[in-house]
């Protein structure tokens, strides 16, 4: 009833299950999560309080940008707690943001909808020291329709920048908290 094809196939097939468990076994010490405590007992998120973000020089045009920036990125490394005493001075500097539109009314000749596009370089380093911890950079965008209404036009345009902050802070934020759990 069983030809030997379906047994070697059978057989085949459970060596790999096999061989695949084992693996996993052997593997499953390595891996801790990001945000896991470790054994002092402390948190990844008790070090990210410990980090002061300087303050942002203003970008001609962009001011409100670089406000909603710089607080998303102090709240996604406090959590909204309070900060601790510092130990690393994060300084982000904006390199580019761009508004491009793709759609244009052939009628009026205004634009109908817009992408907002922001790339930020970002520095940390332990105070007192030159020496920097991590350096990146960060890219995101977001795009909003553009309406006659001016007063619409303006809040999409600010959603779009909240938006964006939002991103680059969480983007920022990962990738201080993957360098600090594998540092400390």
């Amino acid at each position: 009833m069983s030809s030997p094809d379906r047994l070697f196939r059978g057989a085949a097939t459970a060596l790999r299950l096999a061989a695949v468990a084992a693996l996993a076994l052997g593997l499953a010490g390595c891996l801790r999560p990001l945000y896991a405590e470790r054994a002092d007992g402390t948190t990844v998120q008790d070090t990210l309080r410990t980090i002061e973000v300087a303050s942002i020089s203003d970008i001609p045009g962009q001011e409100r940008f670089a406000h909603y920036l710089r607080n998303e990125v102090v709240f996604r490394l406090t959590g909204g707690n309070e900060a601790l005493e510092p130990q690393y001075i994060l300084e982000l500097s904006p390199a580019g943001i761009d508004v491009r539109t793709a759609i244009v009314d052939t009628v009026s000749g205004n634009a109908q909808s817009a992408n907002l596009q922001a790339t930020v370089n970002f520095v940390l380093k332990r105070v007192g020291q030159k020496m920097p911890v991590l350096t990146g950079k960060a890219t995101a965008s977001a795009s909003y329709d553009r309406n006659p209404q001016r007063f619409a036009s303006t809040r999409a345009a600010r959603d779009a920048e909240i938006r964006v902050a939002k991103e680059l802070a969480e983007q920022i934020s990962a990738r201080i908290a993957a360098v600090l759990a594998t540092r400390d």
